[in-house]
């Protein structure tokens, strides 16, 4: 048995190279073995031969495209990786496979269109580099909806990878739907955006102005809530003259004050001298006249005031405080303008640091502004996420649509073919164990012969060789015994 096995089947699992009626045939448009089953007695496959019947019109229509190599039912079909060869016997099942197509084809587009905005907007710029993320992103979608529509056997039977892909057309809708939601409510997330860095540069502004007051003193301390980063550096400021001004005008007052007090003071004298010289007396020897002694008295008192009063001085002194003072007052009106321009040139500035800083619109913070705009207007949020759940049910309809339409007669014919395919593959691995293990008998069983017969080869060689031993003992012996003869004789 084991050497008819051994001798008369070949490696393509025929008879004599002769086909059995049984053969299996494995050939599908995806790479899937599928069992092609041959009627017994039968010469030929009969894979050609459709079970509905086809009219001469899709006939000629099929070999007009496949002569054009552009058929795009076909293509469409090809997304859902589906198996030409087995739908052609389940031909109405075909219109449903290429809308199947079509949906994840739609999907894979709105995929791209995505990416397009979510590349945009992280460039922030219209750019031809924005096409090479988004090509690879529609066909990795693409790929992706394929491999998770295409036909599996005994689908039915297994909860785990239905839900497993159902997870992840979920969590890729998610990804796909968020740039497309920012795109909808772009007009309201810019305005947003556009109203807070408006607000952070009026914030840093007043900031600014608060924390750096026009000094009165040389040393002004930092107003209470003012971090350093508001405080500006200054070369110059007004607060240098201000103390001078300060102890100039200080020293003015009390010398105005005593010299008021002097001027009153000598005006009560004056006009004390002014009444009593108006009077006249008549001198009895001489007969003229001339002033009282108390005119003489109060005009010598007068004068000894202003002695030692020193009034002249102190009004000399004080015209020049006073003067000095108009000339402080007037540098520290011009050191002023000087210090409020620097403060606005230095607050510019700032703003124009801050505002630098406000480029073009990111990703996250469009995220952000639209949260906060939901969170503070619940009609808005309720639209906000109706439109996401929208474009998460688009994404994930390819898959919804594949498992909800329920099993069809191609999932049926494709888990039998696929058993089946699992049954002839078992089959042909039994009769590949089967033929080794002829093939090792044999070899075995040669091994054996070829030991038994150099055993039985080295047995004759070694009575051979002592018989050929006893023959030439013999001969010496016989040899030895006429020469024993011979020398007796003698």
């Amino acid at each position: 048995m084991t050497d008819f096995l051994t001798s008369h089947v070949t490696p393509s699992g025929t008879v004599d190279g002769r086909s059995t009626g049984d053969e299996a045939a494995f050939r599908t448009t995806n790479g899937r073995a599928t069992a092609r089953t041959m009627g017994s007695g039968t010469s030929a496959p009969t894979r050609d031969m459709e079970p509905s019947a086809r009219t001469i019109g899709e006939e000629t229509l099929d070999h007009t495209t496949d002569r054009l190599g552009f058929d795009a039912a076909r293509r469409l079909r090809t997304l859902t990786g589906v198996d030409e060869e087995l739908l052609a016997r389940v031909r109405y099942e075909r219109s449903k496979y290429t809308a199947l197509g079509g949906v994840v084809l739609g999907t894979s587009v709105i995929a791209a269109f995505s990416m397009w905005n979510f590349a945009t907007e992280a460039l922030g710029r219209v750019s031809l580099t924005a096409l090479i993320p988004t090509v690879i992103w529609m066909l990795f979608v693409l790929n992706l909806d394929r491999w998770l529509v295409t036909p599996q056997p005994n689908t039915r039977r297994r909860i785990g990878p239905l839900l497993t892909r159902l997870l992840i057309a979920l969590m890729l809708g998610t990804v796909i739907a968020e740039p497309l939601v920012l795109r909808i409510f772009q007009t309201a997330i810019e305005q947003h955006v556009a109203d807070e860095r408006t607000d952070v540069v009026d914030r840093l502004r007043t900031n600014l102005v608060r924390c750096n007051p026009v000094p009165s003193t040389t040393q002004t301390a930092i107003p209470n809530g003012c971090d350093r980063s508001y405080v500006l550096s200054f070369g110059a400021t007004p607060g240098e003259r201000a103390e001078e001004l300060v102890a100039l005008r200080s020293d003015a007052a009390a010398l105005q004050k005593r010299v008021d007090q002097d001027t009153t003071r000598l005006e009560a004298i004056d006009s004390e001298v002014r009444d009593e010289c108006r009077r006249l007396i008549r001198t009895a020897a001489t007969g003229l006249y001339q002033r009282t002694s108390e005119c003489l008295r109060l005009r010598g008192k007068a004068r000894d005031y202003r002695t030692t009063h020193h009034t002249r001085a102190n009004e000399k002194r004080l015209v020049g405080m006073n003067s000095r003072i108009s000339e402080i007052e007037a540098e520290l009106t011009s050191s002023r303008g000087a210090f409020l321009k620097a403060r606005a040139e230095g607050i510019e500035r700032r703003l124009d640091g801050e505002r630098a800083k406000q480029k073009e619109i990111g990703v996250l913070e469009r995220i952000r502004a639209l949260d906060e705009l939901a969170s503070g207007n619940p009609v808005l949020f309720v639209g906000i996420w109706l439109v996401r759940l929208l474009f998460v049910l688009l994404d994930v309809l390819p898959v919804l649509v594949k498992y909800l339409s329920g099993e069809t007669a191609y999932d049926r014919m494709l888990t039998g073919e696929s058993n089946s395919a699992v049954k002839i593959h078992g089959e042909e691995v039994r009769l590949a164990e089967r033929r080794a293990m002829a093939n090792l008998e044999i070899a075995q069983d040669a091994l054996e012969q070829k030991v038994r017969r150099h055993r039985v080869e080295s047995e004759a060689a070694l009575r051979e060789h002592t018989a050929t031993m006893n023959i030439r003992v013999r001969q010496a012996v016989n040899t030895l015994e006429d020469e024993i003869r011979r020398s007796s004789t003698v």
